[in-house]
């Protein structure tokens, strides 16, 4: 199985931690070249000490705030006229905040569309040259299990990340033929500070513990515990390596098993 990501490059959105971090330094772990990306340099910097260049490997930083889609894409674009191409690009960012959809501002919807479609869509633009000239191209997109079954109180996220999917399938139909996948990878509870910060916020809700709200969400889990940032990581190594070349268009989950349907 052909995992070597020597030579190649990767655009990393969101991973100055949890589960953009993680994907960073699996990368980087199999050769990749890694450009970490997301607003916050300081944040961004500690990680690139943590990558791994052993095997000769260049990282760097970019920064942008992806609500300012305007911003990514000057940021992006400023770069490609001077870095060689990207064979692999994962979009992340972190999510909407929690609340029913009924009750949800307008304005909540269009910055969460701006914020995750359209500043991954200024990213795939300007990344597409290059992955066409090389014949070889993995757009993956880290969105949630909730394209398969809404989440209860993630009103907006499930609107905005079900509009992701049918974007990202639509653009694995039409750019196949240039050897470019394009696949959704949809994280379940993830050991990560968003995850931290659910939980917090339904024991403070429910009146209970912190230690209980975690055993409840972990008791709707076949595995019955949190996934590693690392796991998941794992799963988006694969989809962006050699081996996956016929993998395109689909949702993974890596969720435990919690997702109820197929």
């Amino acid at each position: 199985m052909d995992l070597n990501f020597q030579g190649k490059h990767a655009l990393v959105c969101g991973s100055s931690q949890g589960i953009g971090k993680a994907c960073a330094i699996e990368l980087a772990n199999l050769g990749a070249n890694i450009t970490l990306f997301s607003r916050n340099k300081s944040s961004l910097e500690n990680v690139l000490t943590e990558l791994n260049t052993e095997q000769g490997q260049q990282h760097q930083v970019l920064v942008a705030d992806f609500s300012q889609p305007e911003q990514v894409k000057s940021v992006i674009n400023e770069h490609m006229a001077v870095h060689a191409p990207y064979e692999i690009l994962i979009n992340n960012t972190g999510g909407p905040a929690p609340g029913p959809a009924n009750t949800a501002d307008v304005s909540a919807f269009i910055d969460a569309f701006n914020l995750h479609l359209v500043s991954n869509h200024h990213l795939v633009q300007a990344l597409l040259s290059g992955m066409k000239e090389k014949q070889y191209g993995r757009i993956i997109n880290v969105i949630s299990t909730s394209v398969k079954q809404p989440l209860n109180g993630l009103g907006v996220s499930n609107t905005i990340r079900g509009a992701v999917a049918s974007w990202a399938k639509t653009l694995a139909n039409e750019l196949g033929e240039f050897g470019i996948t394009v696949n959704n990878v949809l994280p379940g509870a993830t050991a990560t500070a968003r995850l931290d910060a659910i939980i917090a916020g339904k024991a403070k809700k429910q009146n209970i513990t912190i230690e209980q709200a975690a055993l409840n969400e972990k008791s709707i889990i076949p595995m019955r515990r949190f996934a590693a940032p690392e796991e998941f990581a794992a799963a988006a190594a694969f989809l962006a390596s050699p081996a996956a070349g016929y993998i395109t268009g689909i949702n993974l989950p890596v969720d435990g098993g919690r997702t109820s349907c197929l």
